[in-house]
């Protein structure tokens, strides 16, 4: 069997942080996913292993095992790779762990979750409790709880709303609560193999016009130095579309100015609301006329 390098496969370091383990993940996720890539079968299966080294190094005890097995593995080709290497030492997952209490999380084409775990390699299968059954004399385990990150748009975290998808050949109704944020898990009772429970973890796609910090959003918005000086409007984007917003006088570059009951909805508080913050940057003329250079002159001489 194969040994699987999940490091590489996410392009990080094997120092790396979660957190920059999590990045790695979701920029290449996000590049990779089957609804940016229809038909790319490429695209399809590098989503699959992009998916599967997150499931074990996104997961601390996983991620812990799998460097203990890494290192046993770097040895024993260090010293010529006797004979052949001892998987079965590795297998049922973090601790010795039996594959029934492995908890499996999953991403891709869920039909192949229910095919006999087709979704992971036989490398994951093996070590993290895939493959092999119980052990002789174990007790039957109790059902999984089966995970799949589910990506959505930052508009369907603000909005809320349903999806359709196939699980085991039955279409089932996703609800996405307004408010859902990265970790939002969705239960879906009994739609996983034996009536076995999945939950959809929401990951927030990130949106170029919107920074999200908890229920609240922030925005840069540009205005021209009069309107700053002695006041004016400008546009601003919402989720709910642009809105006018009064430049009081004398605003500073950098300032910002909430907008109250503009941000996210905040999740299972109905009709609560995060505010909108926007930044204000200042537009400087490039070039002057010999008129306004004259007043500018004339607006320092009068500033000392």
């Amino acid at each position: 069997m194969e040994y699987k390098d999940y490091y590489k496969t996410l392009g990080v370091g094997r120092q790396a942080s979660q957190a920059e383990i999590k990045k790695a993940y979701r920029k290449l996720a996000l590049q990779h996913h089957p609804d940016r890539n229809p038909n790319n079968k490429d695209a399809e299966n590098k989503f699959k292993e992009l998916n599967e080294a997150y499931q074990v190094l996104g997961d601390a005890e996983k991620r812990a095992h799998y460097d203990q097995l890494g290192a046993d593995y770097s040895r024993w080709q260090r010293q010529g790779a006797p004979g052949g290497f001892n998987w079965g030492q590795y297998a049922g997952g973090p601790g010795g762990v039996p594959p029934g209490n492995v908890r499996v999380e999953y991403s891709g084409d869920m039909g192949d979750l229910f095919e006999g775990m087709g979704g992971f390699s036989d490398f994951f299968q093996q070590i993290f409790g895939g493959m092999g059954g119980r052990a002789r004399g174990q007790r039957p385990q109790a059902s999984r709880a089966y995970e799949q990150p589910v990506t959505i748009s930052l508009e369907e975290a603000y909005r809320g709303g349903s999806r359709l998808m196939d699980v085991n050949g039955k279409r089932l109704e996703l609800k996405i609560p307004a408010g859902a944020k990265d970790g939002t898990k969705i239960r879906m009772a009994g739609a996983g193999p034996q009536g076995s429970d999945i939950y959809l973890v929401i990951n927030v796609a990130e949106d170029p016009r919107f920074n999200r910090r908890g229920d609240d959003l922030h925005t840069e918005v540009e205005t021209d130095l009069t309107s700053a000086v002695l006041g004016g409007e400008v546009r601003v984007p919402t989720l709910d579309g642009e809105v006018i917003l009064k430049v009081p006088a004398g605003t500073q570059p950098g300032q910002s100015i909430r907008l109250k009951g503009r941000g996210m909805p905040r999740l299972k508080e109905g009709k609560q609301r995060g505010d909108l913050f926007a930044k204000i940057n200042i537009r400087l003329p490039k070039e002057l006329t010999a008129e306004q250079r004259e007043l500018f002159e004339k607006l320092a001489r009068l500033a000392q």
